[in-house]
């Protein structure tokens, strides 16, 4: 933690800093010593700082905060007078803001009595006008001796200690389990689930009761003494359900925050109510993350994926946790970044899921084909599946597979007895709508979600296969060489699939000015979240290169390779009855990718004929528009 005393000139900043700094065994820091030359010499001669003077001074002092913070913290003497000067400062996570504060006619006196400083006693007048008092940090009278108002700042500093750095507001299970992840790391959490008589009482309790080693975490179902058990800053985890549950949490907080406090939605918020909620916050001085979280269960617990976005304040303060549990990339590097402002952190985790969904799709086709059109036993197509994680086909979700094929209850595979009712929870869906309002090509992975959406109606599809009675053809006679295509379909499925998913992510991060760095984003997504692959890993060198993997040279060559077998993959499988949607997508949004010269100019023929919509011609002036009048007379 860095401790910084502000105040007017005279309050007894370096006097009180030093003895505290020797009270607390850190280093002390006296703001003064780092103005300019030309900043001392004007307020000696009584000449109030302006900006131009000010904020260079300001910007050096915080460059080496971010040293001492490294180094174990320090105590630093700083006029910091109103809150634009503060916020230079706020560099380093851990800051204590202690206001040093006395009468005009007590500083007077000391003022007088002061020989051999640089600061003029004239400028007390303009201090006093400059000094603007926040809501948050301490405020500690100088009237008292010096060794009295260490004595108060050390006080508030241990009864600060004995309160918890962060608190978790929902005990489902992916707050319960990043709560765990954070006491392991030596966290002192406060937890906090709501109390609904005969439905949700004591869940916080129960956490504790299960894990009794939990020491420094403490639990709470009335929500004002959980706020009041936690350090300022404020740090305030929220793991609740996404939508209007988000909003009303949020107004029930308001009361017990303070400026500068920090709320963090790390549920799976859309992204437009993120920037929403970050824009009404910021409004009340407040800082506020919306964080991505992926991983699941397991994750949460031992290590996710995160993908914080919003005030850069708010990260900066819960960094050094998030590095904590936060997976670690094959380097040892926390999968956890900051992506950028307001709400690009749940934009980015809504892209991931989108990902997930044609991911999984492809597999479920892929499966679907081995099991019934090559007829193979489901333990073979595991062993086939667990050769392909021997290759760059590498994944988490195939690896999972293979233990669904496998898991058996009474001598029975489980797989067999699950209805074939696919759910959602419209992260998918919001990233269909973005890509159509930013106009990104997405039928890949808008086809992942419209299966899933046409597994939902089970009862209509049983009167419809009872109707027409499809037949489905099985090919086991090409069995070996139907494997080779089938798998090189999935390697194109999957390299077409994120090409779709970092589309839209380029194209909302332009419109934007995000700024968003999808190799950072591949690097975070390399371990701890459910698209974790092989193939992830190979895109975090690929986007240093280029933000297009289409126009990638390796994925060029590779999907050059893949085209046939894909186009093949395809037209068998619907010639002898079996639905492939992604697949089928996947070959088209391909080829439709990479065809110079498409059917669209007859489109724009025919809107211009019934719509007079103009069009644009390849034979003259590019930025022109034309119309014709296209009904013979």
């Amino acid at each position: 933690m860095i401790i910084v005393l502000y105040g007017v000139t005279g309050c007894g900043k370096s006097t009180i800093g030093a003895l505290l700094s020797a009270q607390l065994d850190v280093p002390f820091y006296d703001g003064d010593q780092f103005h300019p030359k030309a900043n001392k010499e004007k307020m000696n001669a009584g000449i109030p700082l302006t900006d131009e003077d000010r904020i260079p001074w300001l910007n050096n002092i915080a460059r080496n905060m971010i040293s001492w913070e490294k180094e174990g913290g320090a105590v630093l003497a700083c006029s910091a007078l109103n809150e634009k000067y503060r916020r230079i400062l706020k560099v380093v996570p851990q800051i204590q803001w202690v206001l040093l504060q006395a009468n005009k006619s007590l500083i007077k006196s000391r003022l007088a009595g002061r020989v051999g400083h640089f600061m003029n006693p004239a400028l007390l007048d303009s201090q006093m006008d400059t000094l603007e008092i926040p809501d948050y940090g301490w405020k500690v009278s100088v009237k008292m001796a010096p060794e009295k108002v260490v004595e108060e700042i050390t006080k508030k500093l241990s009864a600060m200690e004995k309160k918890s750095e962060i608190g978790i507001i929902g005990m489902g299970v992916m707050g319960k389990n990043l709560a765990l992840n954070l006491a392991d790391q030596q966290t002192s959490l406060s937890i906090y689930n709501r109390h609904v008589p005969g439905k949700e009482e004591k869940i916080a309790e129960k956490v504790l009761e299960a894990n009794p080693e939990l020491s420094q975490v403490r639990a709470f179902d009335q929500l004002k003494s959980f706020m009041e058990s936690l350090q300022s800053p404020k740090k305030v985890l929220m793991m609740i359900p996404a939508g209007e549950v988000v909003d009303q949490q949020i107004n029930e907080l308001l009361p017990y925050l303070e400026q500068g406090d920090l709320l963090v939605d790390g549920g799976n918020s859309y992204y437009k109510d993120t920037i929403s909620r970050s824009r009404y916050l910021k409004e009340k001085d407040l800082l506020f993350l919306g964080m991505g979280v992926s991983g699941g269960e397991e994750g949460a617990r031992f290590g996710p994926s995160l993908m914080p976005g919003g005030d850069k304040q708010g990260f900066l303060q819960m960094a050094p946790f998030l590095e904590k549990i936060a997976a670690k990339d094959f380097k040892g590097k926390a999968c956890m970044t900051y992506v950028g402002p307001e709400g690009s952190g749940h934009f980015v985790k809504m892209v991931h899921n989108s990902i997930e969904y044609g991911e999984m799709q492809v597999i479920t086709e892929v499966y679907y084909l081995m099991r019934h059109y090559l007829e193979m036993p489901i333990e073979e197509i595991a062993e086939n599946f667990e050769a392909w994680m021997d290759s760059d086909l590498s994944s988490y979700l195939l690896e999972i597979t293979i233990d669904i094929l496998r898991k058996k209850e009474n001598g029975e595979i489980i797989l067999d007895k699950i209805l074939d009712q696919a759910a959602q929870k419209g992260t998918g869906g919001w990233s269909v709508a973005t890509a159509l309002e930013y106009g990104v090509p997405y039928g890949v992975l808008t086809e992942a979600v419209m299966a899933r959406n046409l597994s939902a109606r089970k009862p209509f599809r049983m009167i419809a296969a009872g109707l027409y009675n499809p037949e489905k053809i099985s090919g086991i006679e090409e069995k070996e060489a139907f494997l080779d295509r089938l798998q090189a379909s999935y390697q194109a499925a999957r390299i077409i699939n994120h090409d779709a998913g970092f589309s839209l992510m380029l194209e909302v991060s332009e419109k934007n000015n995000w700024n968003l760095n999808f190799s950072e984003i591949a690097r975070v997504w390399t371990n701890g979240c459910i698209i974790r692959s092989r193939l992830m890993e190979e895109l975090v060198d690929l986007f240093k290169e280029n933000n297009r993997i289409l126009l990638n040279y390796e994925a060029v060559t590779a999907l050059k390779g893949y085209q046939n077998d894909l186009s093949y993959v395809v037209g068998q499988a619907l010639q002898h009855g079996f639905s492939v949607p992604l697949l089928s997508s996947a070959i088209n949004y391909f080829l439709g990718a990479i065809t110079a010269n498409s059917s669209a100019n007859l489109i724009q023929a025919q809107r211009d004929y019934f719509g007079a919509h103009t069009y644009q011609r390849i034979d003259g002036d590019s930025e022109k528009y034309f119309h014709t009048e296209w009904k013979p007379k």
